[in-house]
């Protein structure tokens, strides 16, 4: 079992971001904002894992971010910028130097 989860909001996310993923990440979608009850089945499982949180730069994603801010304080956030506004649409350069620093990431030529 992977040591390391990756919190994304949508599906697309996630495809974007198992391409560049280059070693086996656990990845979950929220799907947006999650219920109280949604948080606490999926942050039960995750307590003894390195969590990260990467999420779309616009006001659905800073609302999430900020949710899980509160209930996984240990979790690494990790961003795209603004002028991409979302994970699905940020280019693979951008993300890969972004997952680089936490995840062993594809090389260059793998990503086309």
């Amino acid at each position: 079992m992977e040591d390391k989860v990756l919190i994304v909001e949508g599906k697309n996310d996630r495809k974007r971001v198992k391409q560049i993923l280059a070693e086996p990440v656990e990845i979950i979608c929220t799907y947006g904002t999650l219920s109280t009850e949604k948080l606490e089945t999926l942050i039960l499982p995750m307590e003894d894992m390195d969590v990260y949180i990467l999420v779309d730069a616009d006001e659905p994603g800073e609302k999430l971010r900020k949710q899980l801010k509160r209930e996984l304080p240990n979790a690494t956030h990790l961003y795209t910028q603004k002028e991409y506004k979302q994970v699905e649409t940020t280019p693979f350069r951008y993300l890969a130097e972004e997952l680089g620093k936490y995840f062993e990431v594809k090389n260059q030529f793998e990503l086309l």
